[in-house]
Order: structure tokens, then sequence, then C-alpha cells
């Protein structure tokens, strides 16, 4: 697996040859290694792509991520199939039952809520932190209680301000939508690479949503993007720096039980863990999540 996120944001000519992504820009190649790509976002309207080249990241299970020309993330490229046992793969998801689905999902929910709560701490807001501990701790099988959205709506409003909604058209949203796009990308990637449907989700089951999984398993780590954005962006910009700085994200260092790893690696596991719970080859409560502390 790779460990670079290459972004394309310039008029471009992608091609391939002998193993490398080639870069054209004005009358300079740049060679990228395949081998080195964990993610290739495609930031602009004005880059032409090989056929070629997007058959040989297929081939390496590199997604690609597309841009709008707002630089804004509008769709992604994944590998159809992503594993040599896709089929058995496919086969097992399909038959995942209600029980084992809602038995994750609370575990999900309850991992999200704690790393919302460890946000409000590193903020400095204990009162509103010590209420997510108790939903965390309160979570039914399948979020029966709706713990998820009470959370958010005492979160949201805390962290950046009290009239904040996730809807509004402002910079900090901006910038939370592109960090949670790439979140996507990188949790679709590592789904589809054990051989597995995006499409077919746990809670989420939108039929015009191709990411209901990911859209699943990505809830824990959204907080790492609300952090990134509050350390290291700031509230008022979006813009060609900000990108950068998401874009780098997943080469930052979690912990994960007594050990430390980069981000990217804390989701392939978190991910690989999930998966096993649904297969009940683990129990949910063995999962391994991230700690930013």
């Amino acid at each position: 697996m790779g460990f670079r996120t290459v972004c394309i944001e310039n008029r471009s000519r992608l091609s391939y040859a002998s193993g490398y992504l080639v870069v054209r820009q004005s009358d300079k190649d740049t060679k990228v290694h395949l081998g080195e790509i964990n993610l290739l976002v495609i930031a602009t309207t004005q880059a032409y792509v090989s056929t070629y080249l997007m058959s040989e990241l297929t081939k390496h299970k590199i997604p690609v991520v597309f841009c709008d020309d707002k630089s804004f993330p509008i769709g992604e490229y994944l590998p159809l199939y992503g594993s040599y046992n896709s089929a058995g793969r496919v086969a097992d998801q399909i038959g995942w039952t209600e029980p084992a689905k809602k038995r994750l999902w609370k575990y999900v929910v309850k991992h999200k809520i704690s790393r919302q709560a460890d946000m409000l701490r590193y903020c400095g807001h204990d009162e509103e932190e010590t209420v997510l501990r108790n939903y965390a701790c309160s979570v039914k099988s399948g979020d029966a209680d709706n713990r998820e959205a009470a959370a958010a709506a005492l979160y949201f409003p805390t962290l950046f301000g009290k009239g904040f909604r996730r809807d509004q058209d402002i910079p900090v949203n901006a910038s939370l939508n592109y960090g949670y796009s790439l979140l996507l990308a990188k949790v679709s990637r590592e789904i589809a690479s054990r051989g597995y449907l995006t499409h077919v989700g746990i809670c989420h089951r939108g039929e015009l949503n191709q990411w209901n999984l990911a859209c699943d398993l990505m809830e824990p780590f959204r907080a790492f993007v609300d952090r990134t954005v509050i350390d290291e962006i700031g509230l008022d910009e979006f813009g060609g720096e900000a990108r950068h700085t998401l874009l780098s994200m997943f080469n930052k260092t979690v912990g994960v039980n007594d050990g430390n790893y980069k981000l990217g690696s804390a989701i392939s596991m978190y991910v690989a863990d999930c998966l096993s719970a649904l297969e009940k080859r683990i129990d949910p409560s063995d999962i391994i999540c991230y700690s930013m502390d």
C-alpha cells in the first residue's frame, strides 16, 4: 500500500509509463511510482487522464477522487474487483444479519461520540465533554435512542460556536466537507480492497448512495478532520493551503492501543476489525479504535 496522496491542481496531462504516473505540466514531466501512491486527487477540471493510466491505477487498487471547478470532491473511482475472492466476500456481505449490523453500529456510534468527547476536552469544554461521555456509555444496539444525533446537536455548536449549522455556506464547513470527502475515499478504498461492496451499508442504506458502508465506517474518524481544521486551518478561510493540509492528514500519528500509527494505517485496522465483526470472527467490543491523545 502506498503512502503518498498526490494532488493535481494545475493544467496537466496524466499518463502511465513503466510503473510510473507521469504528470506533464508545460514542458516539465514529474514521475511518481504507483507503488508509492495511496490516493490520487484530481483537483482541477483542466487535467487530461489517459485510460491506460486509469487501468493501471485500478490494478494497483489506487482510488482517484475527481473535483469540480471549485476543487471540491464530487466523485470517486474505485476498482470494480478489489480482491481475488470478491464473489465470496460479496455473498458474505449480503448475508450479514440485522442483529450483527445493529451490534456493530452500536460500537461505531460509541467510538464516534467518544472521539467527539475527546475533541471537547481538548478545546476545554469539560461540562459538554461529560455529557457526551454519558451518551457514549448509553448507546444501545442499532443506536435505538439516536444518541448520535443528540451528540451532534451538542458537539458542533460547542466546538464551532452557538448558531453554527453544518448546512451553512461558510469556510469552516467547506474545510470540513473537503476533509470528510477525503476520509470517505480512504475508507472506501479499504473496503473495496478487501473484496466488499461500498454500496451495502449497516446503517446508511440510501438507494442513490454508492458509499453506504464507507459512510458507516468513517464516522469515528470525522473528529480527526475537525481537529485538523481547528488546529491547522482555522474557521475563516478555505483554499489551496487548507486542501494541502487536509490531504496530508493521513500521515499524522494517532494512538492505537499501546502503539502509534499513521492515521491511514489506523483507518485500515479499524475497517478490517469492523468487517471481521460482521463476519463474526471477533466481537465488536474488541474492535480497536484510535485515540487523539
